[in-house]
């Protein structure tokens, strides 16, 4: 079969040899008829080029949408510690004084929101109450989000869904696929065990599926079920996922229809990952395992935070040529000139991000390395609001998190036409993944929006500034 690529090779070839062709047998002038067709050839050659690598499509972000748990979930600081006692009792009372000091001192508020199966008694955390938790917030989120979008289900052609710890048979796709009926052909993904990170990396997987499928559709669904996956044992290296983790989700609907443009919130401008697994202490900081005593935890080493800086900073490496103005790249480099001179003393220059961005959302990870990020990128206080009070609001969601802060700036009315997001996200592995958005228009409505209903108490004062209570195994890496 001849494709439309092949054709426009041939006649490229067959204009570029008939001027000698034709000299040849004599019934034209090769001088004055060669720069003709020369042309032509050109012309044809560069047709086909394009058609054979065709520009990038532009991805849109119609809406998105975050699960909001009910009232009765809600539970304060010290309501799951006292949940943590009727959980386990083999829980021992120096380990939930160490969650409690944990909590107290992590960001986390006194509303975030408990798996239901531990509000029980008894607690019942089994299969089918994990598959409940996963259930509400994958349908509540995406439910919402065609509300608010006004697009059908079937019209949906590519279904991407994150679920860290909790790996279902069917898959979580599939439950969405059977859910909302979509068309046999949807093109389908379920990732697991990529950590908080893998809600970006979905939204980087979709741009990529979209280039390649025409007029589509993409729903990327972030979430974690934790019912099934609280630790019970007593190893504190393990216990952070207890302290800190909380039910959330969000969905979001991507397209590459030009039409989808006008009613789009935001346009796609980068998705950069970075993955620093080939370094063996960034692999080990974080590993799903048995204690001695054969309960299954997350242990988090000492090299956490060494291997968060150093996968961002190299994303961040990547990330800044394609965002930072001209200016700040120039200064950049003449420090980066100067530090390698023998009697040189220059301090590494930290480029200005806020001239590349309006609003900077890091993943809620923990207190600590939203502090470290404030201070090694000379971020304010309001810089870092959205991202703490997600953390105070909502606990750690996992991937989810980033939606939350794009929601809370939205409930603000900060988001106004031409405003560039930053999206970052960070996880075991070691990954980070930066997601750069350009709004379209001017978000000046809460319709559907987890903070709308309270937006007006926020920010709140975080005045606990004592440390953070980290234990961490020692590193496994040699």
């Amino acid at each position: 079969m001849v494709t439309k690529q092949k054709l426009f090779l041939l006649i490229s070839v067959f204009l570029l040899l008939s001027p000698t062709m034709f000299s040849l047998s004599g019934s034209m002038n090769l001088a004055l008829t060669q720069p003709l067709w020369l042309t032509l050839t050109i012309i044809i050659i560069s047709f086909f080029l394009l058609t054979k690598n065709p520009p990038p499509k532009q991805i849109y972000m119609l809406d998105f949408a975050c699960y909001k748990p009910p009232p009765a979930q809600a539970i304060t600081k010290q309501g799951a510690v006292a949940r943590a006692r009727v959980f386990n009792k083999l829980y021992k009372e120096e380990t939930l004084a160490f969650m409690r000091s944990t909590i107290e001192r992590s960001g986390l508020g006194d509303s975030t929101y408990f798996p239901e199966a531990f509000l029980k008694d008894p607690p019942d955390p089994d299969m089918e109450a994990a598959r409940a938790e996963a259930e509400m917030a994958i349908f509540g989120a995406v439910g919402e989000l065609l509300a608010k979008t006004k697009v059908k289900s079937r019209d949906i052609g590519i279904v991407v869904v994150n679920c860290c710890i909790f790996c279902a048979v069917p898959s979580l796709s599939s439950m969405i696929v059977n859910r909302y009926k979509m068309k046999e052909g949807v093109v389908s993904y379920n990732l697991s065990g990529m950590g908080c990170a893998a809600g970006l990396i979905a939204i980087n997987l979709a741009k990529q599926l979209l280039q390649v499928h025409h007029d589509s559709y993409a729903l990327v669904v972030s979430t974690e079920s934790i019912t099934e996956n609280c630790y019970k044992g007593n190893d504190r290296s393990k216990f952070l996922i207890n302290c800190l983790f909380r039910v959330g989700g969000a969905a979001i609907l991507l397209s590459n229809r030009k039409s989808d443009r006008r009613s789009s919130k935001y346009q796609l401008l980068h998705a950069i990952p970075t993955h620093t697994a080939s370094f063996d202490r960034c692999y080990n900081c974080i590993v799903s395992e048995e204690d001695t005593e054969g309960h299954a935890g997350v242990t988090i080493t000492k090299d956490l935070l060494a291997a968060a800086i150093t996968a961002i900073e190299s994303n961040i490496t990547s990330l800044a040529p394609l965002v930072l103005p001209a200016s700040e790249q120039a200064r950049y480099l003449l420090n980066h000139v100067a530090r390698r001179l023998p009697v040189a003393n220059a301090k590494p220059y930290v480029p200005d991000f806020k001239k590349s961005f309006d609003h900077f959302l890091p993943h809620v990870g923990g207190k600590p390395v939203l502090d470290e990020l404030q201070r090694s990128l000379r971020l304010t206080k309001s810089d870092m609001e959205a991202s703490r009070m997600t953390l105070f609001r909502f606990g750690n969601t996992s991937s989810s998190s980033v939606w939350y802060e794009l929601a809370y700036v939205e409930a603000k009315g900060r988001i106004k036409r031409g405003d560039r997001v930053w999206q970052m996200a960070f996880g075991s592995g070691f990954k980070c993944c930066s997601v750069v958005w350009r709004a379209i228009r001017t978000v000046d409505d809460a319709v559907m929006n987890p903070w709308s209903d309270e937006i007006d108490g926020f920010p709140v004062d975080l005045n606990n500034n004592a440390p953070f209570p980290y234990f961490f195994e020692p590193s496994k890496s040699k």
